[in-house]
């Protein structure tokens, strides 16, 4: 269960980036949105599914309230998938 959160995280950390950089510039400075409308839907299902992940794990990983919400902020975070993988799920 661990590495298929690890996977999710990365790809939820990679979309993001993609989402913040390619989406927004595109969006803003060419004023297309199709990267936006192309790259929301995946991360958007990345996110939920890190979210849900991150619930089932905690409970096999008996992470603290502290080191959990953690988790879950750095879902939001640029990069922050990245540092939850090296703080919490490499083994």
């Amino acid at each position: 269960m661990i590495n298929l959160f690890r996977v999710v995280a990365f790809l939820e950390g990679v979309s993001y980036i993609l989402l913040m950089t390619l989406g927004l510039y595109f969006k803003y400075q060419l004023n297309d949105d199709s990267f936006v409308k192309l790259l929301g839907m995946p991360h958007g299902v990345l996110f939920m599914s890190y979210i849900f992940l991150a619930f089932i794990v905690r409970y096999f990983e008996k992470w603290s309230f502290k080191d959990f919400s953690i988790i879950l902020i750095s879902s939001m975070i640029p990069f922050g998938t990245f540092y939850v993988d090296i703080k919490y799920l490499k083994k």
